[in-house]
C-alpha cells in the first residue's frame, strides 16, 4: 500500500495508448483524476490527515498555488502541471514514511460509486452553464500567456464575480490536458470518474458524524438518490464537471468531514486543511461558503443550547477556519462585485429577480418577500422524509449528529421563511444565490439520523415500514424538478411549517428535560438496511427515466469548430449573434462580442445587454462592418437559420448547409 501512488501515472500511461471514446476515454478520465489528486494525496499523508477529504483538501490547495503562479507569471498550463509534479515529488520523501490509512470501507464505497458512475455515461450532454464554463477551459488550454482576465468569454470585458480566480476551470483543464482529449469530453464524462469521489466524501462525513461506516453508506447513498435519483435523468450529477455541482457534491462533503474529524479529534493539521477547503470552495463558487456556515452557525447554537460546551471551542475554531479564509476571497473580490447589478440591487432589479423567480417566492412587499415553503418538499421522497424525521433528532440530542441536523435545519428554516430576515440575506448574496440554501440544508443525514432512532424504537420491524414509507412517499410526492418551478407534485407548505415548528419544540425539550427524554438509537445496520429500502422506489423511479435530458444542449458541427481552429488565430475575436458565439467560445479558444444575458455576469465592463441589441441590429441591417471591427473581431460566423441577413460580400472561410465563417478585411 505505500507505494500505491505509483499505480495513478501508470494506469495514466497506460490508458493514453487507448482510444479517446468509450472505454479508452472513460479509463483516461479515470487516470488523470487520480494524477490530479495525486500531489494533495502526498501532502496530506506527508501531514497526517488520513482520508479522501484531506486529500481532495490539498489537492485544491495545491492547484490554487499552481494557479496563482501561472497567471501571476502570465504563463501557461503547464506551468501549473510542472508545479504540481514539483509538489508531488517534495512531498514523497515525507509521505513515503507514514501508512496510507486505507479502508476497504472507502475502496468498497468508491466501488459503489463506480457503478453509479457508469451508469451516468449514457445520460451526460451539455446543459445549464457547460458552454460558458467550457470557454474558459478552452483559454486555459489554449493561450500560452494566461492573465485571470484572459479567461473571459470577452477580450474587452471584466471579471465575472462568482468566477474571477477559475480554480475548477483549471482542474478540468488540467484532467483534459494529462488525458489528453479536449474539454468538452471532460466535462460530458468526467461525471463518470467524478461520482465515486463524491460517494466517498460523503461517505467520510457521514462516518465522521454519525461515528458508524454503515451509517456513512446510507449517507453516501441518500445524497446520490436526493441529487441523482430523484429528478431521474442522472438529476444534478450529470453536471459535475461544471463549478457549482462540484462545489455543492464535492467540496461540501469534503469539507464536513474535515470539520466533524477536527470536532471529534482536534489538530493543528485538519484546522490547516478545513481553511485551505474552504478557500478552494470560496474560489469555485463564493456563494458556497455563506450557505456552509450558516449550517454550522446553527450546529454551534443548538450545541451550546443543549449544554454540551466540551466541543463548543472546536466548533467554533472549524467555523472560523472556514470563515476567515472565505472572508479573505470576498475582500479581493469586493471590486468586482460591486461592479454587478445584483449588488445592492436597485428596485427595478429586485422586481426582475421576482419575475426570475417569481414561483420560488412568497412576495409581499418590495423589502417582505420569503422562499415559498412548498420548496422544502420540492425534491421529492426524500425531502419529504427529512422533514417528517427531523423532530426525532430530540431522542438523540446528546449525539452530534443530532445538533447539526437541527441546528441546520433551524437556521435554514428560519432564514429561509421569515420574510423579515430573507431580504437581508439575499441582499448580501443575490436572490439567486439565497434561495439555494434550501440546497445545502442537512437533509440526506437527517433521513439517515432518523432511521437510525427509529431502528431503536422498532428495530428490525422497521425495514418493512422503511420500504412501505418508500413507496408511498414515491407515489404522492414524486417531487418537482422542471424548470420554471412549479409545486405540484412536492409536498405542501404545512408539512414545512409542521417540520419547522416540531424542530423548535424539539430544541426546547431538550434544552429543558434533556436528562429525562431517552437516547435512542438502534443497530446501525439496520437502519442502513431501512435507509436502502425506503430509497429502492425512488431508484426505481431514477432508473426508469434515465434518459439524457430534454434541456441538453447539442455543439457545434465538428466541421465548422476543425475549420474555425484551423484558421482563426487563437485568442482572436469572432462576431456573431449572441447564442452562436455563446455556442462557439466552448469549442475553441477565441472571443466573442456577445452571449445571452443570463450567461454573462451583468457587470459595467461586461454591459451584456448593450452587446446583445449591437448583435442583433448588425444582423438585422447587415451591418455597419464597422460594428464588429470595434470589438477587435477578425472574422464573422453568421449562422443561416437565426438571423435575417445572412450573406455578406467578405471571403468565405468555411460554408456549410448552416453556418458561415467569414473574415474581416
Amino acid at each position: 500500500m505505500r507505494f500505491a501512488w505509483l499505480a495513478a501515472p501508470l494506469l495514466l500511461g497506460v490508458s493514453r495508448l487507448l482510444p479517446a471514446h468509450g472505454v479508452g476515454l472513460g479509463l483516461r478520465l479515470a487516470a488523470a483524476v487520480a494524477c490530479l489528486l495525486l500531489p494533495g494525496a502526498l501532502v496530506a499523508r506527508a501531514l497526517g490527515v488520513r482520508g479522501v477529504s484531506g486529500a481532495f483538501a490539498w489537492t485544491m490547495a495545491a492547484l490554487f498555488a499552481a494557479t496563482a503562479l501561472m497567471f501571476a507569471l502570465h504563463s501557461s498550463l503547464w506551468l501549473a502541471l510542472g508545479v504540481l509534479i514539483a509538489v508531488a515529488v517534495v512531498a514523497l520523501p515525507f509521505a513515503a514514511g507514514r501508512s496510507a490509512g486505507g479502508s476497504d470501507w472507502s475502496l468498497a464505497v468508491l466501488g459503489l460509486g463506480a457503478v453509479a458512475g457508469i451508469s451516468l455515461w449514457w445520460v451526460s450532454g451539455y446543459d445549464g452553464d457547460a458552454f460558458f464554463h467550457l470557454a474558459r477551459e478552452q483559454k486555459l488550454l489554449g493561450l500560452d500567456s494566461l492573465s485571470l482576465r484572459s479567461v473571459d468569454e470577452f477580450k474587452d470585458g471584466g471579471l465575472h464575480p462568482g468566477y474571477a480566480f477559475p480554480l475548477w476551470h483549471a482542474a478540468i483543464a488540467l484532467i483534459a490536458r494529462l488525458a489528453g482529449v479536449g474539454p468538452p469530453s471532460v466535462v460530458l464524462h468526467a461525471p463518470t470518474v467524478l461520482l465515486p469521489l463524491s460517494f466517498v466524501l460523503t461517505y467520510e462525513a457521514g462516518l465522521a458524524l454519525f461515528r458508524s461506516r454503515w451509517a456513512g453508506v446510507a449517507s453516501a447513498l441518500t445524497q446520490f438518490a436526493l441529487l441523482g435519483l430523484a429528478p431521474g435523468h442522472g438529476g444534478a450529477f450529470t453536471s459535475l464537471a461544471l463549478p457549482a455541482t462540484a462545489s455543492r457534491a464535492l467540496l461540501l462533503p469534503a469539507l464536513l468531514a474535515l470539520v466533524f474529524a477536527y470536532v471529534r479529534a482536534p489538530s493543528g493539521v485538519l484546522l490547516a486543511s478545513i481553511a485551505v477547503a474552504s478557500t478552494a470552495m470560496t474560489l469555485v463558487h463564493p456563494s458556497h461558503s455563506v450557505l456552509l456556515a450558516v449550517g454550522l452557525v446553527g450546529f454551534l447554537v443548538v450545541r451550546a443550547a443543549l449544554d454540551v460546551r466540551h466541543d463548543l471551542p472546536h466548533i467554533g475554531a472549524a467555523l472560523a477556519a472556514i470563515v476567515v479564509p472565505a472572508g479573505l476571497v470576498v475582500v479581493w473580490l469586493l471590486p468586482v462585485v460591486r461592479g454587478t447589478v445584483s449588488h445592492s440591487p436597485s428596485h427595478a432589479e429586485v422586481r426582475r429577480a421576482f419575475l426570475d423567480y417569481g414561483r420560488e417566492l412568497d412576495v409581499f412587499g418590495l423589502h417582505s418577500y420569503r422562499l415559498t415553503p412548498e420548496l422544502f418538499g420540492r425534491a421529492g421522497a426524500i425531502a419529504v422524509a427529512s422533514l417528517a424525521l427531523l423532530p426525532l433528532a430530540v431522542f438523540a440530542h446528546r449525539r452530534m449528529w443530532a445538533a447539526f441536523v437541527l441546528g441546520g435545519m433551524l437556521v435554514t428554516f428560519a432564514i429561509a421563511l421569515l420574510p423579515f430576515v430573507f431580504p437581508h440575506f439575499a441582499d448580501a448574496i443575490s436572490i439567486s444565490q439565497a434561495r439555494r440554501i434550501v440546497g445545502f440544508s442537512p437533509r440526506a443525514f437527517a433521513v439517515v439520523g432518523g432511521a437510525l432512532v427509529l431502528a431503536g424504537f422498532l428495530r428490525w420491524a422497521l425495514l418493512p415500514v422503511a420500504l412501505a414509507a418508500g413507496i408511498a412517499l414515491q407515489h404522492y410526492f414524486p417531487g418537482d424538478f422542471g424548470l420554471p418551478y412549479r409545486p405540484e407534485h412536492g409536498a405542501p407548505a404545512g408539512l414545512t411549517w409542521i417540520a419547522f415548528g416540531a424542530a423548535g419544540a424539539a430544541l426546547l425539550v431538550a434544552a429543558l428535560f434533556g436528562r429525562r427524554v431517552p437516547q435512542v438509537q438502534g443497530q446501525t445496520v439496520v437502519a442502513a438496511a431501512a435507509v436502502v429500502l425506503f430509497l429502492a422506489p425512488v431508484a426505481v423511479h431514477g432508473y426508469s427515466h434515465w434518459s439524457r435530458p430534454a434541456s441538453a444542449r447539442l455543439g457545434l458541427p465538428q466541421k465548422l469548430v476543425a475549420a474555425v481552429r484551423e484558421n482563426v488565430p487563437k485568442g482572436d475575436v469572432v462576431f456573431s449573434d449572441p447564442l452562436t458565439a455563446y455556442e462557439l467560445g466552448a469549442f475553441a479558444p477565441v472571443y466573442v462580442n456577445a452571449a445571452p444575458t443570463f450567461h454573462v455576469a451583468n457587470t459595467r465592463a461586461n454591459h451584456p445587454s448593450a452587446r446583445v441589441k449591437d448583435a442583433q441590429r448588425f444582423f438585422r441591417h447587415g451591418g455597419p462592418l464597422s460594428l464588429p471591427r470595434r470589438y477587435g473581431a477578425h472574422w464573422l460566423l453568421v449562422d443561416r437559420t437565426r438571423v435575417r441577413h445572412a450573406r455578406f460580400a467578405l471571403p468565405r472561410v468555411y460554408s456549410g448547409s448552416r453556418y458561415v465563417l467569414y473574415r474581416l478585411q
